[in-house]
């Protein structure tokens, strides 16, 4: 289907669909995609900064170890975006800022959008934009603000033709009295309901967080639909955890990573984008991934 957009004067243009952007953005034999996630500088956090102070050197690394999307903000798209030739990875951008990850928590907390996304995406040639869908204890506040935000971007998305990446989270408190911060909460019965929230608002993939079972996973799978669902990675692990949950999630039916600090903070990340890109597009197995990070 077609997207018809009014000129001033009444003529008529198209904007294709946004599958063609997604074509971009999935590998064409496996269907699966590789997203390294370096847009953390902007929620303001300083140790969110670590491996990506010096951001033009590890877009040019990550560049070169080719995988399937880089994720940044408007603001360094640019800085992947002059890399030259066909192989150059798609750009995923994001497209809100909150402050949630503080600690201790900021006595007053938000989550806004940049105007009109999808037109900056389109500006920016980026395959898809990605926003939050936040659900924080006792912080109704933020997951409304999210949901305009979905819709906003959404009808944005709608205009230019570009696809939507909503990242639905579920958090819990690091301490009792929730004054110390956030942290990802697996529970299932809590990812189900907000995944199936961002399907219902239009995402055309879904970012998502692992259970805390990888066993689980199949049921997210199922909850959207045919929206393609991309595992988040979270905080550093070691290597072959990290492996491990890959290939649990890619066995439950995942479509694909998002992956950052597990890659940016490595100390070889060209080696564990090597690696994770045979586990999702040559059917490589932990072992013959560990072997490709040296």
């Amino acid at each position: 289907m077609l997207v018809r957009i009014e000129r001033p004067l009444g003529e008529e243009i198209h904007v294709s669909d946004v599958r063609y952007r997604l074509n971009r953005l999935f590998n064409p034999d496996s269907g699966r995609c590789l997203d390294v996630a370096i847009d953390h500088g902007f929620f303001g956090e300083r140790h969110f900064l670590n491996g990506i102070e010096d951001l033009a050197s590890a877009i040019d690394t990550l560049v070169d170890a080719a995988p399937d999307a880089i994720q940044l903000t408007q603001g360094q798209a640019p800085k992947l975006q002059v890399h030259k030739g066909r192989q150059r990875p798609a750009l995923v951008m994001r497209t809100d800022v909150a402050n949630v990850y503080g600690a201790p928590l900021p006595d007053h907390m938000f989550s806004l959008m940049i105007p009109e996304p999808a037109k900056r995406g389109v500006q920016l040639d980026a395959a898809i934009i990605v926003v939050n869908l936040l659900d924080l204890p006792g912080r109704p506040e933020i997951r409304e603000a999210c949901v305009q935000n979905v819709l906003e971007a959404k009808a944005d998305c709608e205009k230019y033709g570009m696809p939507l990446m909503v990242e639905p989270l579920v958090m819990k408190p690091v301490t009792a009295d929730g004054t110390t911060g956030y942290t990802v909460n697996g529970d299932l019965d809590l990812i189900l309901p907000i995944v199936r929230q961002a399907v219902e608002l239009g995402a055309d993939v879904i970012k998502a967080d692992p259970t805390d079972d990888p066993a689980d996973y199949h049921q997210v799978i199922r909850i959207a639909g045919d929206i393609p669902v991309l595992v988040r990675g979270g905080g550093r692990v070691p290597d072959r955890e990290l492996l491990e949950r890959t290939a649990a999630v890619l066995e439950q039916g995942a479509a694909g990573i998002v992956y950052g600090r597990n890659i940016v903070q490595h100390e070889n990340p060209a080696g564990i984008t090597r690696a994770l890109m045979a586990m999702l597009h040559q059917g490589a197995s932990v072992d013959e991934a560990e072997e490709l990070i040296a």
